[in-house]
């Protein structure tokens, strides 16, 4: 793990533009300070194991980019680095099981769910459908989904999908499922009749389980040991998010 995150940190530190033999000295811009730290949340998090360090020092990063103009940073560093804050941050939430936070977390620094990163978005929806609260990020991700702005970008119909088969599915919201699909361009001829599949298999499913509770009570499973199960999915969502936050660490920072 070491030796991946001494990678990940070198690649980190490509985010400031190492010089070339052949560039004069002073053609190097100072780095950003919220880069800086950045990549010592990422340190904190992946290699020292240290989440709360790393949650407060995502935090300080922030507070840096709300100070500074970063008019020596493109545009498009500059939103990276504000997303990559908030893998590493989710991340630290979610091993600290403060789960609950990442939502009002995120928030707090975007201030509209219109304004969330794709990839901020796909997080908080995998985690709160992997702890079986979807519902959570309902009107989140509705008011995402229904900004026009939105709907232009490459991965608007993976998040409408992800949205309809995590969050509306689970909470049995099948005719607004079936509504978005079908009123939504973003959805390819076939990718739109398999997504209607599993809403009809959904809709089926619903009212059998709906004809069999009024035929019988519904057994008590309330002694059956459920702990060992929960641990084991959560653990796997700790990995997922571990492993979507060193990738996309990764794709950031490449250095020449």
């Amino acid at each position: 793990m070491k030796s991946d995150s001494s990678t990940s940190a070198a690649l980190l530190r490509g985010l400031g533009g190492p010089l070339r033999s052949s560039e004069p000295v002073r053609a190097a811009p100072a780095r950003a300070p919220a880069v800086d730290l950045l990549e010592e949340a990422a340190d904190l998090l992946v290699v020292h194991l240290d989440f709360r360090a790393a949650l407060e020092t995502c935090e300080r990063a922030w507070q840096s980019l709300a100070n500074h103009t970063l008019a020596e940073e493109s545009a498009g560093t500059f939103l990276e680095v504000k997303c990559s804050l908030c893998v590493v941050g989710i991340q630290a939430l979610a091993e600290m099981d403060r789960w609950q936070e990442v939502l009002s977390w995120v928030l707090q620094y975007y201030q509209v769910p219109e304004k969330l990163p794709p990839k901020v978005l796909e997080l908080c929806i995998l985690l709160y459908s992997k702890m079986q609260e979807p519902g959570a990020v309902l009107d989140v991700v509705g008011a995402w989904l229904q900004d026009q702005a939105n709907q232009d970008l490459p991965e608007y119909g993976a998040l409408a999908e992800f949205h309809v088969q995590r969050v509306l599915l689970p909470l049995g919201r099948l005719s607004e499922a079936e509504e978005l699909v079908v009123g939504s361009a973003a959805f390819g001829e076939a990718q739109r009749l398999d997504i209607l599949q599993a809403i009809d298999t959904a809709r089926q499913q619903q009212e059998q389980e709906h004809s069999g509770s009024e035929e019988a009570p519904k057994p008590n499973r309330e002694a059956s040991p459920s702990s060992l199960p929960f641990l084991y999915k959560l653990a796997q969502l700790f990995r997922w998010i571990r492993k979507a936050a060193s990738s996309h660490l990764y794709q950031l920072c490449i250095c020449d």
